[in-house]
């Protein structure tokens, strides 16, 4: 069959997966049925071979399942079957857990199939430990990630620069009380999203608001329908002091009987963006619970914010102890970032400001279909991902533009290195520095190669927290731009949350905080 459509329609067309069906199912009304179609299977673009060994088994069942596909064969690529760097690191994950084996993500680049990758297992990596319930001391401080911002919000004061807004229209008949009630449940559910950060002898920690005392933030508003972009910018853009306040707060605009809006905004020290599809999923259901009048039957999280903060602390060890992971990762970052220019020259229609006053805005435009397949396919043709390939077009790009030929990019880099922050909101992102020579005389794809091989060591050295990596580099610092690169380029790639109120109709609206 897909054989059959590749003949006809163009590559990107050609779907992933085929159902064979003796008829359609069809309506009262003749039309198609959807709901009575079968779930489709997928169908690899290679012959299916049945895993063999017990590790082969494992490896091809974790495939499918972080994944989402079935059945995998040992000859199946975890790339091939839309794998990205973000779900290496969740497979990577899984096979630590299930199998008690670390697998640098490098490996699953260099072994991409089951088979490989089965032949593969145990090179010598010592085993992460795992992320489980930390005993909690009286003070717990805050995460690398954590201190990055809190020192930020000190030192400038508070402002909407950090803020994550999400904003959806809700048609139809909306229980305001449930859903208030919701809001709470998903607060007191997350710790991260009722920490306040404080000073104890100096140091700033994390305090936990008990729920017991709690007040969660939702203000509900009737607001007529020409006011509504106003007010969405007015709350994305609220300002929390981290010191006394939650940071999370959600405001409900009544701009009819069966027209509502929601806007919720929480500070970038408890959320990222891998923390907005679990986010929304417990405040749906939370909702529908409520609606019912019953609270949410949750299974308790494994872990907490705090559990992690203090698990980050054990596995990366002292930096000044040689043997352990900080002192080596920061090793690595000096070396390779060593000599780095100041700044990224760029062909701007003015001069910097003395002070960063953090305004901005968003330029859209689109990628077709046709340049994005090719995009994919270069990208499996060297064995690396869509990030990649775009990462090495920007370098190639500011090159050209003034930027020289020593080309500094940032970018955000998960940091969900353990399966129990799966479902848990919080603040794991950190950044890191991708250097590229652009030579003028090499090829596109030798750029798309070496950009391949920053990135990869980089991922084995991931956790070296960057506002240390700063403080150790030592590079000008100035209020004017950011130390060691001033263009990043963040690659969007997580779960989109499904927003999915029983009852209403949701319909995502844009939320800016012109930062």
């Amino acid at each position: 069959v897909r054989r059959f459509v590749g003949d006809v329609l163009p590559e990107f067309m050609v779907p992933a997966v085929v159902v064979v069906l003796d008829g359609l199912p069809l309506t009262a009304n003749g039309k198609l049925d959807r709901s009575g179609l079968p779930d489709p299977e997928f169908v690899s673009a290679v012959e299916y071979r049945e895993p063999g060994s017990a590790d082969e088994q494992v490896l091809a069942a974790l495939f499918g399942e972080v994944l989402g596909v079935g059945p995998v064969g040992v000859d199946d690529g975890f790339f091939d079957l839309g794998g990205h760097s973000l779900s290496a690191t969740r497979l990577v994950s899984r096979v630590r857990s299930v199998l008690g084996v670390e697998v640098p993500i490098r490996v699953v680049f260099e072994a991409p199939t089951v088979a490989e990758l089965a032949a593969r297992l145990g090179e010598g990596e010592r085993v992460r430990a795992a992320l489980v319930a930390q005993e909690r001391p009286v003070s717990v401080p805050l995460s690398f990630a954590q201190r990055r911002l809190w020192f930020v919000h000190r030192f400038e004061g508070p402002s909407a620069t950090y803020n994550i807004p999400m904003a959806v229209r809700l048609s139809g008949v909306l229980d305001v009380e449930a859903l208030v009630s919701a809001v709470r449940d998903v607060v007191v559910r997350h710790e991260s999203l009722r920490t306040v950060f404080v000073e104890v002898d100096g140091s700033p920690v994390q305090r936990v608001v008990d729920a017991a005392v709690l007040e969660v933030p939702v203000s509900v508003k009737e607001v007529d329908v020409v006011d509504v972009d106003s007010e969405v910018a007015a709350a994305a853009g609220y300002r929390f002091d981290l010191s006394s306040q939650i940071p999370v707060r959600a405001s409900v605009f009544r701009c009819g009987a069966d027209d509502h809006v929601l806007v919720l905004v929480v500070h970038h020290i408890a959320g990222d963006g891998g923390s907005l599809a679990p986010l929304v999923r417990d405040l749906v259901s939370a909702y529908a619970a409520r609606k019912q009048g019953a609270a949410p039957g949750w299974d308790p999280l494994p872990v907490q914010y705090a559990d992690y903060t203090l698990w980050q602390q054990q596995v990366l060890g002292d930096e000044d102890d040689p043997e352990s992971v900080l002192s080596g990762q920061f090793d690595y970052w000096r070396g390779v970032l060593e000599g780095l220019p100041d700044q990224v020259s760029l062909p701007v229609d003015r001069p910097r400001p003395r002070v960063a006053s953090y305004r901005g805005d968003m330029v859209p435009f689109v990628v077709g279909p046709r340049l994005r397949v090719a995009v994919e396919e270069l990208a499996r043709g060297e064995g690396a991902t869509v990030s990649m390939v775009l990462q090495a077009a920007l370098a190639v790009l500011l090159s050209r533009v003034g930027a020289g030929e020593d080309v500094a990019i940032g970018s955000p880099i998960a940091g969900r290195t353990d399966e129990a922050l799966t479902d848990l909101v919080g603040f794991f992102v950190n950044t890191w520095v991708l250097r590229t020579r652009v030579d003028g005389g090499a090829s596109f794809v030798e750029i798309v190669r070496q950009v391949r091989e920053q990135a990869l060591a980089a991922y084995a050295n991931q956790d070296a927290p960057f506002e240390r990596l700063v403080e150790l580099l030592n590079p000008v610092r100035s209020t004017a731009h950011h130390p060691l690169f001033q263009v990043a380029l963040a690659f969007q790639n997580n779960v989109f949350p499904d927003i999915d109120f029983p009852g209403l109709i949701a319909t995502p609206l844009p939320a800016s905080t012109a930062t």
